[in-house]
């Protein structure tokens, strides 16, 4: 059985010091407000490695604050108790992971995930249909291409891939990308061109705004009728339903700052998930997912995974 993290034995009387304030950490991080998902990347990007030398997960994470004993408790039936062994967080410190756990559990099977490649990055390599976030049969996060429903939207329905696979594949590539000499001084040039599309984007948006108010007091004077407004409301909403991912995408891409970061691959394992998609998306025109050999491959195997690589001195026309 191995020893519990933070303890320095399985008896747990003797507390490992290069763990105890790495443990204090992630806990103050996780009643901070950040996931189990976050916590972990955090940890992870830190250089802390559970005790079988393994990176820390989400489902990980969770297993650690559920255990009692890290606060120096036990449970005896359904009651907390002193185990008699140090903790290494306060009492009341784990009432309020227990409590995090009982708001998770009531809100979702599952905690949310923050996808890095939805929204038109990924796509299905067999039908061009743009993949979407979709957990798995047993909860893990994945993408899925999406087969036809009924009314004949979606795709062929056959790619899938693990979502943490994914991320990480192209999240190597693209700290490779960003390693290459002169690449941020094209990166910033970049940047004011897609600064530039994100007003552009606002001024449509308040284009369709103010053509949403004028159709509302043509319809008022009854000067149109009320099939022409549904239509009208129908195309408008369209558009907006196009144009706002975009905006939202230009302003990640236009705002994110890489800093003076000495260790890229750090900030990477660390950064927002939103930072990390503006990066990317920059970078990227497109990531192409193809269908596994065979069900249940856990690798990206060659020519599974294509990246499409934007030329930055042209980001300005596209």
């Amino acid at each position: 059985m191995p020893r519990l993290y933070g303890f320095d034995d399985t008896s747990r009387r003797r507390l490992r010091d290069d763990e105890v304030d790495p443990l204090r950490q992630m806990v103050s991080r996780a009643l901070a407000g950040q996931s189990n998902q976050d916590v972990a990347l955090w940890a992870n990007g830190e250089g802390y490695r559970g005790t079988l030398g393994g990176e820390w997960k989400d489902a990980s994470v969770g297993r650690l604050f559920r255990n009692p004993a890290i606060a120096g408790l036990r449970y005896e039936g359904d009651e907390l108790v002193d185990a008699g062994h140090p903790g290494i967080i306060t009492c009341r410190e784990f009432d309020a992971l227990r409590e995090r756990e009982k708001a998770r559990s009531a809100g979702d099977a599952g905690p949310s995930y923050d996808y890095l490649l939805v929204g038109g990055a990924s796509t299905c390599g067999k039908c061009t249909q743009a993949l979407t976030g979709a957990r798995t049969n047993v909860g893990t996060p994945g993408y899925r291409c999406r087969p036809k429903d009924k009314s004949g939207h979606g795709g062929c329905g056959e790619v899938r891939m693990d979502a943490e696979l994914l991320e990480n594949y192209v999240g190597e590539y693209v700290v490779a990308e960003i390693l290459k000499p002169g690449i941020r001084g094209q990166i910033v040039k970049a940047q004011a061109a897609v600064r530039k599309q994100a007003e552009n984007l606002k001024h449509e948006v308040k284009d369709l705004e103010a053509r949403r108010t004028e159709l509302g007091t043509l319809y008022g004077a009854r000067q149109i009728s009320s099939d022409a407004l549904v239509a009208a409301e129908r195309e408008i909403k369209a558009n907006f339903k196009a144009i706002r991912p975009r905006l939202r995408y230009a302003e990640q891409m236009a705002n994110f700052s890489l800093g003076n970061a000495k260790d890229l691959v750090k900030w990477w394992n660390t950064a927002p998930t939103a930072s990390k998609r503006a990066i990317a998306m920059l970078l990227l025109e497109k990531v192409e997912v193809f269908p596994a050999s065979a069900r249940g491959v856990r690798t990206v195997e060659p020519g599974r995974v294509v990246l499409h690589w934007r030329t930055l001195s042209g980001l300005s026309g596209g």
